[in-house]
């Protein structure tokens, strides 16, 4: 690499990437535990409606960032019902914080997980729950003891490709948590400021950095598609 790549990294506000670590390691958990609750329902239940609510889970991989932005702004904002509760409770607005980087995040990822999830949990061989529903166990313990640890790998890869999801995510971010330096700007938000205000070394050097990341994320979920053949 040349010179000025390195001399660039000792120079970088490293604040961008620790925010997107954080703001996606929280959207990873958040998504992991209501995504799990939901994939478990869908693959496990029949209920009216089961086809809408799936189809309002995936809603967000198929509409434009933007579009999802703006709906967050309509439901979290100052002037809606959750927007003033929040503020009420918190004593500050949600929106323009990084906070509402989790919530984007969230909304950009939780979709995938469901969908990986939902397709691990029905992959599992339904004998096996079945056996230890006979032998007395609760529906919670089928989960937790017998169809989890089935489908715990295909599970953990989708919280991988989640928690990379989360860390690249940006036009949703923007939109409801803004590009706030210090503050809101996480790592895809201040590639897009680098560009923007001419600094092509400062771009490079983040695009590389969180290519970097994301190759790792792709390599661990390649060692974990392997350990399941």
């Amino acid at each position: 690499m040349p010179s000025g790549f390195f001399q660039t990294l000792t120079q970088v506000d490293w604040f961008p990437l620790w925010l997107s670590l954080r703001v996606a390691a929280l959207a990873t958990v958040i998504s992991v535990v209501f995504g799990l609750l939901a994939a478990y329902c869908l693959a496990n239940f029949e209920f009216r409606g089961k086809e809408l609510l799936d189809a309002v889970i995936t809603l967000p991989i198929v509409l434009p960032p933007t579009v999802l932005g703006y709906y967050l702004l309509v439901v979290l904002g100052r002037d809606s019902f959750l927007g003033r509760w929040h503020e009420a409770f918190w004593g500050a607005p949600l929106v323009f914080t990084w906070q509402a980087a989790v919530v984007a995040a969230v909304v950009h990822s939780f979709p995938l997980l469901v969908k990986s999830a939902r397709a691990a949990l029905e992959s599992v061989d339904a004998s096996f729950a079945q056996a230890a529903r006979t032998l007395g166990a609760p529906e919670w313990r089928v989960f937790l003891r017998v169809t989890l640890p089935l489908a715990r790998r295909s599970i953990l890869a989708a919280a991988v490709f989640a928690f990379a999801r989360s860390l690249g995510d940006f036009g949703v971010t923007i939109m409801i948590a803004g590009n706030i330096p210090g503050r809101t700007q996480t790592l895809a938000v201040a590639i897009y400021d680098a560009v923007e205000s001419g600094n092509g070394a400062l771009a490079r050097t983040l695009s590389i950095v969180i290519a970097a990341v994301a190759g790792i994320v792709l390599y661990v979920v390649n060692r974990l598609g392997r350990s399941e053949e």
